[in-house]
């Protein structure tokens, strides 16, 4: 279709989905029970974690809202949609968005977790978002007429992103990203020089934060060899695992395995991946909502001893949006996260790949691979005042939308959401309602706890 054509079509889609619908939120009579969700979960899980799950979750209504991305996904399948689909993230919360590097060695500000990215209607993202900022804040105190400002500031950045976007090239669109230089220049505008300054030092630690600071944190020597220190439960080298002579056929097994997700990467990374020889291996636990899913860590050497590079190897399981959207088009799960990630992200990690393996268990599990350290960095959310928290969720909301547009018909999505602030507003709503329905859920869960139903394990 024309640009003309697509853009009326967007439109249209508001006579079937008024954009003011999505800002109701009530739950149905028949919705399911979010612990009962969360135990249908534990079920593909290490047992022995999964009450650290809980323990994580239980803290806060924020920590609950990121582990229940099931129970959310749930609920979006009942809301109404445009019938415009993208790639979605599937867990588009505010503490998935962070600082990385790129392969140029650029600090660029991006999503940072596709555990759950399936395609899906792009409303399921952007309101995950928002409710995420609605918690956020509640947690700080405000009032709800700060709240719903700064709400509305998040959907207001994806619009006006997204309509930005629309009137782009395609080329353009593609290669569009948030870096080191752009995130200075918005801070300048809300804060001037002194925070800039701040903002560069935090940028320099996180340049500091990469295999070689993993390396002096999560190795030790062992009869003279590098290899990865135990922390248990956290983390556990796989020595410590099994008995001596079993681990040494799983660290062979590993070499081959390795082999077979080499043949993931592309030519020039396959090269740069055979330069590296794996020491060491050790499962560790990862995250909210992931825990109790199988996460390794893997240690390689270069050049010599202190030339390490660590990959992270992290179970994917189907997407919780897969029971509502549809499955995926990938057999590999982790190859699923891995090709969604690389729509989305305007540039994605060099050693992310996939793999298929029998685990120690005997059953068969996808996963996908990635640097565990690589100038990662997340916003204190809980330092920010309001305005800062506003501006954080625009640019988060912004980000979105430049997330979507690389896979998704921005001239259809902008043209939908329009020149006024209408859809902002329904959104905010829609957050604000799910904020409650959060809390709900947070207390439910802390009297399943409480009453046995559910096993918990904090401060771990």
């Amino acid at each position: 279709m024309s640009v003309a054509e697509r853009a009326e079509a967007g439109k249209q889609a508001r006579a079937t989905s008024p954009r003011s619908a999505h800002g109701a939120w009530t739950p149905a009579a028949d919705r399911p029970d979010p612990i009962g969700l969360l135990q249908a979960q534990a079920a593909s899980r290490v047992p022995e974690l999964v009450p650290i799950r809980h323990g994580r979750m239980s803290v806060s209504p924020f920590a609950f809202f990121r582990g229940a991305a099931a129970v959310m996904a749930a609920d979006l399948a009942r809301t109404p949609t445009s019938g415009i689909r993208v790639q979605c993230c599937g867990d588009a919360h505010l503490a998935n968005f962070g600082g990385f590097a790129s392969p140029e060695r650029d600090l660029v500000f991006d999503l940072n977790d596709f555990d759950e990215t399936l395609p899906g209607p792009w409303e399921w993202d952007l309101k995950r978002l928002a409710a995420s900022v609605a918690v956020a804040a509640r947690q700080r105190g405000w009032s709800g007429k700060e709240r719903r400002a700064i709400v509305r500031a998040t959907a207001r950045g994806y619009r006006e992103a997204m309509r930005e976007l629309a009137a782009r090239r395609t080329l353009d669109v593609w290669y569009a990203r948030i870096d080191e230089r752009e995130l200075e220049r918005q801070i300048r505008a809300l804060d001037g020089d002194a925070a800039v300054a701040t903002f560069q030092r935090g940028a320099a630690k996180a340049k500091r934060k990469d295999s070689t600071r993993a390396f002096a944190k999560l190795a030790e020597r062992v009869d003279g060899q590098p290899r990865i220190a135990p922390n248990p439960p956290l983390i556990v080298p796989l020595r410590d695992l099994l008995p001596p002579a079993q681990a040494a056929v799983w660290q062979d097994r590993m070499r081959a395995l390795i082999a077979v997700y080499r043949a993931t990467l592309p030519a020039d990374r396959r090269g740069l991946l055979d330069r590296f020889r794996f020491v060491d291996l050790a499962h560790k636990v990862v995250g909210v909502g992931s825990v109790g899913t199988r996460a390794w860590i893997l240690l390689l050497l270069g050049r010599d001893d202190e030339d390490p590079l660590f990959l992270q190897c992290k179970e994917a399981q189907a997407s919780v949006l897969a029971p509502y959207a549809g499955a995926s088009r990938f057999a590999n799960q982790g190859r699923r996260v891995v090709e969604g990630q690389r729509l989305m992200q305007a540039t994605s990690d060099i050693f992310l790949g996939w793999v298929r393996t029998t685990g120690l268990d005997g059953r068969e599990r996808d996963f996908y691979v990635r640097q565990l350290w690589d100038w990662k960095v997340s916003a204190d959310v809980e330092a920010m005042d309001a305005a800062r928290l506003a501006a954080y969720g625009r640019l988060c909301g912004a980000t979105l939308a430049r997330a979507h547009a690389r896979c998704g018909d921005a001239v259809a999505i902008g043209a939908y959401l329009g020149g006024g602030d209408g859809s902002d507003r329904a959104f905010a709503d829609f957050a604000e309602a799910y904020a409650d329905q959060n809390e709900r859920d947070h207390a439910a869960l802390l009297a399943a706890i409480d009453a046995g139903r559910l096993e918990a394990q904090t401060g771990v």
